[in-house]
């Protein structure tokens, strides 16, 4: 098999999996049950013995005193983190803003609210009983006041609300440096008589942005581990109750998360509607008269930063998922942020990591180069062989393959290394498209001489497609240090790759792009010394250094008819001749 195939094959192997990779994102097969249809069935009966309760569920007696319900008004809670919006009427979540993140890279831009008026009606951070809203069917109290929290300060917001014969208290405890909420729900049964229901958490957004590369997916995480839905699946409607630990909707930067902490097993209901992610996470209660379960929940409203999510209960920061290679990214993004607490700045994070992965892959690429140049050398000889079996393809590769033998030469050689390379390429290609760290990250920020704003955001596009050409030109480059493909159809797919590379890259994030195109100019860089160490030095032949045996020296010898040995060993033909 010639270099050429095989160096396009890799070439074009790497392409297909880059591109497949958002195209199509890998979803893990769930398994799943048919959704049921509120408006078919609103209560849910429930048999005592068929419950599991908790241990963080207390069943008492309880006295639920007075009761009076006030009209809904709007409770503020400030952080150094985040500035977020309830309403007395349910606790419902209207605005969460990020204090640490704009919406564009302008410093008085508007920071981003995960939660839109759009998804008010879907009642975000709101409790359903037997799929009805509270926040809208119950009568609701409140107790306490706006809270502006400073570091290392925690303080609570408490709502009671009345339905159907039960009462709901919720605590709502914030901390301040955390995205963090903790919950507490006490759900009491105030008939005389026994009550069972379904007693659901529900969050809801619209798509965070129209990103091809960033998309909005509802994810779990249960014992076999984390899984995302298609917005085909949720649109139909979807159900999960095999050990759930979490339920959430997120995209690459930021996610809002429900964490149920009970020993029974929830269920997690998932719908998209009018461009709308919604999600409900629910427990089934059996309440005697005056009895209380008490149920602990955590949320998490905020940015997939590893820093905040480490210590979030049920494995939360497992959320952080690069694709296929995660395990090879994780490493690599932590790698990055260390080196950008060194630099302050993520480009040069960039190119010091690029730098590194080079130095570890060194020994590979330079027996890559080596093989590659060996092969430039042979050139001449292939060339003759094809032109004298042209017509018959077999002997051609017969005697291909002869010479190989004859100067130990690995056709292969130039493109094994790369393979064992392509996991750790994908692996930081996936970790840069997903890294929040990179949101709004800049590398230089004004074009050079200018005022013109340029790499300030290393998530984005190059807005001049700079960086794109600039790499198109060093594969090119790269292609031209390489020895040139015997098929002139192979030779034009070479030279045409660089422009594919360069339409692909265009609309690529610029940190990704700086990552390809520094890879490349080392690359460069490093074929160069290896062409300029080996010289003119001549091609050993097998035969010379390892004292071959006549069978390999008769087929030395039929590959020296098409090549005179002048050109390997500088020792001529008829001078040979005489000492044999």
């Amino acid at each position: 098999m010639e270099i050429h195939k095989v160096l396009i094959a890799v070439v074009l192997s790497l392409f297909v999996l880059v591109a497949w990779n958002f195209v199509f994102p890998p979803a893990p097969p769930p398994d799943r049950t048919p959704v049921d249809d509120p408006s078919v069935e609103r209560r849910v009966d429930i048999d005592e013995d068929r419950v599991h309760r908790s241990p963080y569920d207390e069943f008492v007696p309880r006295d639920t005193g007075a009761f009076e319900a006030v009209e809904g008004q709007q409770v503020v809670v400030e952080t150094p983190l985040y500035r977020a919006t309830f309403n007395s009427s349910g606790g419902v979540l209207e605005h969460f803003d990020l204090r640490q993140f704009r919406q564009t890279l302008d410093p008085d831009a508007p920071s981003i609210d995960l939660i839109t008026p759009r998804s008010l009606i879907n009642g975000p951070m709101g409790i359903s009983w037997n799929r009805i809203p509270t926040w809208l069917e119950g009568e609701w109290s409140f107790e306490g006041e706006d809270l502006v929290l400073g570091s290392g300060e925690e303080n609570s917001l408490t709502f009671t609300g009345r339905i159907e014969g039960i009462e709901i208290v919720r605590v709502l405890t914030f901390l301040a440096d955390t995205y963090e909420m903790r919950e507490n729900v006490q759900v009491t049964n105030t008939t005389g008589s026994t009550i069972s229901g379904e007693l659901a958490n529900i969050l809801a957004t619209p798509a965070f942005a129209d990103d091809r590369f960033n998309p909005t997916r509802v994810a779990y995480f249960d014992q076999t581990g984390l899984s995302h839905e298609k917005d085909k699946q949720l649109r139909e409607g979807f159900v999960h109750q095999n050990g759930l630990k979490w339920g959430g909707i997120g995209n690459h930067y930021f996610l809002l998360a429900f964490v149920p902490e009970t020993a029974r097993a929830p269920t997690l209901r998932a719908h998209l509607e009018n461009e709308i992610y919604q999600i409900a996470v629910s427990e089934n209660l059996y309440l005697n008269p005056n009895e209380t379960a008490t149920l602990a929940n955590t949320y998490y409203i905020g940015p997939k930063d590893r820093e905040y999510l480490r210590d979030a209960p049920a494995e939360l920061v497992r959320a952080i998922h690069y694709g296929w290679f995660n395990v090879v990214s994780k490493p690599l993004i932590i790698s990055l942020n260390y080196f950008h607490g060194l630099t302050g700045n993520y480009g040069w994070a960039i190119l010091i990591l690029t730098l590194i992965i080079k130095i570890l892959f060194w020994p590979l690429a330079q027996k890559s180069y080596k093989s590659m140049n060996q092969l430039k050398k042979l050139q001449p000889m292939m060339t003759k062989i094809r032109e004298k079996y042209k017509d018959d393809r077999q002997k051609m590769n017969e005697e291909m393959m002869r010479l190989y033998k004859t100067y130990k030469v690995n056709p292969a050689g130039g493109c094994l290394p790369i393979l064992v390379q392509i996991p750790v390429f994908i692996a930081l290609y996936q970790g840069l498209m997903g890294a929040v760290e990179l949101r709004h990250a800049a590398f230089i920020y004004y074009l050079p001489f200018t005022d013109i704003i340029w790499l300030a955001d290393l998530s984005a596009k190059d807005p001049f497609y700079i960086t794109p050409v600039v790499m198109g030109a060093t594969m090119f480059l790269q292609q031209k240090m390489a020895p040139a493909p015997g098929d002139p159809l192979q030779a034009k797919i070479m030279l045409f790759l660089p422009l594919v590379f360069i339409f692909i890259f265009i609309s690529f994030p610029a940190g990704l792009v700086l990552y390809w195109l520094t890879n490349n100019v080392l690359s460069i860089g490093q074929q160069w010394w290896v062409l300029r160490s080996a010289g003119n030095k001549p091609l050993v032949k097998a035969e010379q250094k390892n004292g071959d045996a006549p069978e390999q020296k008769n087929e030395v010898k039929s590959v020296s008819k098409e090549k005179p040995q002048k050109a390997s060993s500088g020792v001529k033909p008829g001078k040979r001749k005489r000492k044999k």
